[in-house]
């Protein structure tokens, strides 16, 4: 049997920006890409603090130092600029590997960069 668990986890990250004419997707600092282990294309959701709306969509790398979190396409009817938002993506394991899989946690400051 597998089951989900966490796979990588981007803490308290602030929306800069929400591109409605846009085809989809987040948009993310690849160096926040990279510390968390998501890949280009990855599902990733979304979890809104500051209105409880959560959501899935994929990620796309955005300009690495930029501290850019981009809600694009529909997904930016769910967020304002400014709002705490928490990404999670999930692997299927089996119950074996998940006793002893460790997840890739990120804890950015308040500009979105890695400290």
């Amino acid at each position: 049997m597998l089951i989900h668990v966490v796979k990588s986890k981007i803490h308290r990250v602030k929306v800069t920006g929400a591109e409605l004419n846009y085809i989809g997707s987040i948009t993310i600092d690849k160096d926040l890409l990279d510390a968390a282990n998501i890949v280009e294309g990855e599902k990733v959701q979304v979890v809104n603090n500051n209105n409880g709306e959560r959501l899935e969509t994929y990620a796309i790398p955005g300009p690495r130092g930029s501290g850019e979190i981009t809600l694009n396409g529909a997904a930016a009817r769910k967020v304002s600029k400014g709002d705490i938002l928490i990404l999670i993506t999930y692997a299927l394991l089996s119950q074996e590997e998940a006793k002893t899989f460790k997840p890739s946690l990120v804890f950015p400051n308040q500009d979105n960069l890695l400290t």
